[in-house]
């Protein structure tokens, strides 16, 4: 049996007469960029979320760029956030001139320690960056609650989180602003990248809707910020609204197969994820840890069963960013969880014996 880790083709399959239809109507209107359809899902994606503004972007990457723009956030100051993390998170803090403090990941949910923000906070911070990894938020109300305590904002990387909530409160509510990614392989995945901004604060809506069309004021031609290009095409929009109408009934179905998991996997053999009290979880992934990870991965390759690594280095060992750290051994548990984490699959096409024979295997790794 083969068991995909990701099927981006089996999502069109399912919709193809639909997205067959939009797409053809999106290339023969000659309205490609900002039309009606990009304009529809920045009303529906808000709406779900609970925001009064989405602002829609060429890629998550732009998102968070341009969150940090509108932020204000430059040369001199220092954003909070974690080393185990895609690239994107800290890569944006330090195009701006920013510097990244990478704070220690609790060993439960892989995302920021609450309890160890105040330690790096300085003169110099401005902002808290928490990243709601996998499908959960991260300790949000901690977060806020120190975030008030000493004037820092908070810009949400969630990137993986559309759809998750704390007690029914959306990722995006609880900072100035909030970045959403479109890419293909998330639980609401373009045909390509897109990525959106939501956030509840009129003014910061106005300078992201700036800044992604080269940073042109309310009237034509008429420049007030550095800018860039970064709209979020036609095409791209109507795909995701077609696919925005399964996308509760994908992420039910990723919430059973993390279930069934949850049920089946021996947690004496392989360390489990675990939900925050309060959060849902959309399961964009079910990451497992074990110290033979990376035997368990070949082994499950035998098999037939993808896996993924997320993330194998953490960003404080990569060149561009180690001065941002303090080398080896800084950040041990970020470094320990980074040597054991694997995540299998849980996507929305597979089927329940599909799951039962992942089982069945990582189990087999272990009692052979």
């Amino acid at each position: 049996m083969r068991i995909p880790f990701y099927d981006i083709k089996a999502q069109y399959t399912e919709l193809a007469t639909q997205i067959d239809t939009v797409v053809h109507e999106v290339v023969s209107s000659g309205n490609y960029m900002l039309g009606p359809h990009h304009n529809a899902l920045e009303t529906e994606i808000a709406a779900l979320h609970g925001v009064k503004h989405a602002i829609g972007l060429n890629s998550g990457t732009d998102a968070l760029r341009i969150m940090l723009d509108a932020s204000q956030i430059g040369h001199g100051d220092e954003v909070i956030t974690t080393a185990f993390t895609f690239v994107a998170s800290a890569e944006t803090i330090v195009q701006t001139g920013a510097t990244p403090v990478f704070v220690e990941i609790d060993p439960d949910t892989f995302m920021i320690d609450p309890a160890r923000i105040e330690a790096a906070i300085t003169p110099r911070t401005k902002a808290i960056m928490p990243i709601h990894l996998f499908g959960q938020l991260s300790h949000i109300l901690t977060i806020q609650e120190i975030a008030t305590k000493h004037g820092l904002l908070i810009l949400e990387d969630a990137a993986q989180a559309i759809g998750s909530h704390h007690h029914g409160v959306y990722a995006g509510k609880f900072g100035i602003s909030s970045a959403l990614s479109f890419y293909v392989t998330k639980n609401l995945g373009a045909a390509g990248d897109a990525g959106m901004i939501l956030t509840d604060d009129d003014e910061i809506a106005y300078l992201c809707k700036s800044i992604r069309i080269h940073g042109m004021g309310r009237e034509r031609y008429f420049y007030d910020h550095i800018g860039y290009t970064s709209r979020l095409d036609e095409v791209q929009a109507a795909i995701l609204r077609v696919k925005l109408t399964k996308m509760l009934e994908w992420n039910e179905k990723r919430v059973a197969h993390a279930s069934l998991y949850l049920e089946e996997l021996d947690c004496n053999l392989v360390r489990l994820p675990k939900t925050l009290l309060g959060n849902n979880h959309t399961w964009h992934q079910f990451t497992i840890q074990t110290p033979r990870r990376d035997e368990l991965k070949a082994y499950l390759a035998e098999k037939g069963v993808d896996s993924m690594i997320y993330y194998p280095v953490p960003l404080h060992f990569h060149k561009p960013y180690a001065e941002y750290g303090n080398g080896p051994g800084s950040l041990p548990i970020t470094e320990k969880v980074s040597k054991e984490v694997l995540s299998l699959p849980v996507h929305q096409h597979l089927q329940p014996e599909q799951i039962q024979y992942v089982i069945e295997q990582v189990h087999g790794f272990f009692r052979a």
